[in-house]
């Protein structure tokens, strides 16, 4: 199945919907240095990218009158618009880039897709251009006119949409995502807008997540696998707090975890078997290398060892906040290499990041997790699959 990979990045999304068997016919991504990225890795012929029709160019310039039968279009459109940690410009940002993620579904005319945001496009700040989005995603062919507002736009559409006389071209579903839910060794939630073709007739929900917090609980503090498996001593374990120590009795006394669910993945399970790059700074581990200066202060502390990380962030000027930083059980911080970030975004081992530290962490702070991108297009893939080869009802 071909797909479409809008504003790539470092291709976390783009690597999913690889995993998960769509045969990507461009991809598309305007920063050089996230291009030199993929170019290095296909001149290595590492297999995650190697075939990838790389465009670099700003998708506002894009023709995608030569591509055919395309079945997904993909993408993250820019954050830094709606993100917590930004300017919260919203539609006022000229970085907002929605608009170009509904032109190519309008001109692809796809049987489905799949786009990545921030939770901050949900705040109640955005309530009003959230609305504008979905229903430009449900009707993409409703253009707008050159002279006309957003708002009057979406007054339009809202009209156009609860008329008698429409049906909607897309299907529409939303919903907020937590990656750590989902395998990945990071608090990360996103908010993933998913559309199937209506003339299709599918019916699909969000794949529930595999994994919870209440089980990796369980597993430290119940039953004490998570310890034995990692071989830390009983003074080497973190100290719980009064709260901590109140819900793990809930938890043994009244059996409220699911047993069926797998634990939270945590630093530690991601990056143990990697060698402290301050300590052994020849490693020979690509992009395994340390990087001096972190220091921890109030509202600036890393991500703790036995638990899921923080989510990572780009940051237009650094690290922001102390996220991208370990804190070691004993109180010390450092920063993760990247090499070690790569792993909390659950990147390939083999996938490389040529050029500055700042540079590589700020396109995996930009990055969808590959393991959660994988699962949400396989599902769609699956859906898919199915309809295509389901007997029309004239049959």
């Amino acid at each position: 199945m071909r797909s479409v990979e809008l504003f790539a990045g470092a291709g976390g999304l783009a690597m999913g919907m690889s995993n998960a068997g769509f045969q990507h016919a461009a991809v598309l991504e305007w920063n050089h240095g996230a291009c030199e990225a993929f170019r290095e890795n296909q001149r290595q012929h590492i297999p995650s990218v190697e075939r990838w029709p790389l465009y670099e160019t700003d998708v506002k310039e894009f023709d995608y009158g030569n591509l055919k039968d395309i079945i997904v279009v993909s993408g993250g459109p820019p954050c830094q618009p709606f993100s917590l940690g930004g300017k919260h410009g919203g539609f006022l940002d000229k970085r907002d880039m929605f608009p170009e993620a509904v032109r190519a579904i309008r001109e692809l005319q796809p049987k489905a897709f799949i786009f990545e945001n921030v939770k901050g496009l949900m705040r109640e700040t955005f309530s009003d251009y959230f609305e504008y989005i979905l229903l430009q995603l449900v009707h993409p062919s409703f253009t707008r006119h050159k002279t006309e507002s957003w708002e009057e736009h979406r007054g339009r559409l809202e009209r156009h949409h609860t008329s008698r006389l429409t049906r909607a071209e897309y299907n529409v579903v939303f919903r907020l995502l937590n990656a750590a839910d989902y395998g990945v060794p990071q608090r990360r939630e996103r908010v993933f807008f998913v559309g199937f073709r209506s003339d299709l007739g599918v019916e699909w929900s969000f794949p529930d997540g595999d994994y919870s917090e209440n089980a990796l609980l369980s597993s430290q503090w119940i039953s004490g696998e998570y310890w034995e498996r990692h071989q830390v001593a009983k003074r080497e374990r973190p100290k719980l707090t009064d709260r901590q120590l109140g819900r793990i009795e809930r938890l043994q006394g009244d059996y409220l975890f699911d047993t069926a669910k797998l634990p939270w993945q945590t630093v530690r399970d991601a990056i143990g078997d990697l060698p402290d790059p301050e300590k052994r700074q020849r490693n020979g581990i690509s992009n395994h290398v340390f990087n001096p200066g972190a220091r921890s202060y109030t509202g600036h502390t890393g991500s703790p060892l036995d638990e899921p990380a923080k989510t990572l962030k780009a940051g237009d000027h650094g690290v922001p906040g102390g996220e991208n930083m370990l804190s070691r059980v004993d109180g010390s911080v450092r920063y993760f290499t990247v090499r070690e970030a790569a792993r909390l975004q659950t990147f390939p081992d083999d996938y490389t990041f040529p050029g500055p530290w700042t540079e590589a962490m700020r396109q995996l702070g930009n990055a969808v997790p590959v393991r959660l991108a994988e699962t949400v297009a396989r599902s769609v893939a699956a859906t898919l699959r199915a309809k295509m080869k389901a007997p029309s009802r004239g049959n």
